[in-house]
């Protein structure tokens, strides 16, 4: 059976759980600090990013930018997805997710090309640290870890 993205949202809503569910305990969920400082603009919560993860782990990407880098819509209080805001994750589509930019539909359409370059780049250097670099990245607060 076929579905559409909203059918797909639809399903992973009624039959969601909880977020081990679904992500193997060797999961980890990072937000950099530059995404951090943006999200206090927003009503974006940890739980809504820890739930769209759960959604990119079911295979429900909005679009795979190339190098390591996905865009992930995700709704707000109120506006739905739609009218909320727009993620840009650097994933190996496995056991680490990293919010690393967003921005708000009625801001912005999209990145440019040098931005996507710049944060494949950034993805390529998350993705290579090692479980020990990770540890030190949070302890310094370059990343901030959530999900666990």
């Amino acid at each position: 059976m076929v579905m559409s993205a909203e059918q797909g949202l639809e399903w992973v809503g009624r039959h969601s759980m909880p977020l081990s569910g679904i992500i193997s305990p060797m999961t980890r969920v990072f937000k950099t600090r530059h995404f951090q400082r943006w999200m206090r603009k927003t009503e974006l919560t940890d739980a809504v990013l820890c739930k769209a993860v759960q959604e990119m782990a079911a295979g429900l990407i909005d679009a795979d930018l190339g190098g390591s880098v996905v865009k992930k819509r995700v709704g707000l209080a109120g506006r739905g997805k739609r009218g909320g805001v727009r993620t840009l994750v650097a994933t190996n589509k496995g056991n680490r997710w990293f919010f690393v930019f967003g921005f708000e539909k009625n801001e912005r359409a999209n990145v440019s090309d040098e931005e996507l370059e710049g944060l494949q780049t950034i993805a390529a250097d998350l993705l290579a640290r090692t479980g020990q670099q990770l540890d030190e990245a949070v302890a310094d607060g370059a990343l901030q870890e959530i999900c666990q």
